[in-house]
């Protein structure tokens, strides 16, 4: 009970965003990884939004490592929370709220794209929705994520991607940069012909230095359904997007 109130109060006093109380914290043991999670399930048999964080708080303001990635900004908390479809899942990635023993720096830098990082993801999701159909919406490096587990492995019933402000491309975007490549990592474009075949939407935000809109659409080509949110940095401007995605089904 304790930690269950230590972690909502990092979620709502870091974050200055509220826990609804449709939704239940539940960690979700894998192999390498425990993960955190907050959970509404009213539909057992029905679709699975689930929501994957982003990078989180993996850089401070010099660009040096942080020794916590853990969110600060509220983007995907807000839109999981406030989905109103029957089965919302908000899953953070490894490391996250919680420090696994196996937890080190490089699981969020060089390594946050490993395929240690993407077995517990995967089974994390594996665990709550099983065989029923999912709806990933990944945000930043959260759509890598979202790629890699419906493209490299198989086994999710997935029935539709969303990704705002998506690293697809981590290479590409580490090169577009100049920053060191994330040599640790897997990479969505080894799954390209893979991912394509799967029904997906991405939002780019026409301000994000970021990740600029013309990284996705080089990623995903001029057939895939690409909108640009107008006035969007990284991390802050997509209200306009909240009722589109929360209406996907």
């Amino acid at each position: 009970m304790l930690k269950l109130f230590a972690i909502l109060f990092l979620l709502s006093g870091c974050s200055s965003i509220a826990v609804p109380p449709a939704y239940v914290y539940k960690e979700i043991p894998t192999r390498d990884f425990t993960l955190a999670s907050w959970q509404k399930i009213t539909d057992p048999f029905g679709t699975y939004k689930i929501y994957i964080e982003g990078d989180g708080y993996a850089f401070n303001a010099h660009g040096c490592a942080t020794q916590d990635p853990t969110p600060k900004g509220t983007l995907m908390r807000e839109l999981a929370f406030g989905d109103a479809s029957p089965n919302v899942i908000y899953l953070a990635r490894p490391c996250q709220y919680i420090k696994s023993p196996i937890c080190s720096k490089r699981h969020w830098t060089t390594a946050r794209f490993a395929p240690e990082v993407i077995n517990a993801e995967y089974a994390a999701i594996k665990q709550v929705a099983g065989d029923n159909p999912v709806i990933l919406i990944g945000f930043s490096g959260g759509a890598q994520v979202a790629g890699l587990i419906a493209s490299a492995k198989p086994g999710l019933n997935v029935k539709k991607i969303i990704t705002i402000a998506g690293n697809l491309d981590h290479l590409a975007w580490t090169q577009y940069h100049n920053l060191p490549p994330l040599n640790e990592s897997m990479n969505l474009e080894s799954y390209r012909k893979q991912f394509a075949q799967i029904p997906q939407i991405h939002y780019v935000g026409s301000d994000d230095k970021v990740m600029p809109p013309v990284l996705v659409r080089d990623f995903v080509g001029k057939d895939t359904r690409v909108f640009e949110v107008r006035g969007a940095t990284h991390n802050s401007g997509w209200e306009e997007i909240y009722q589109k995605v929360w209406f996907e089904k």
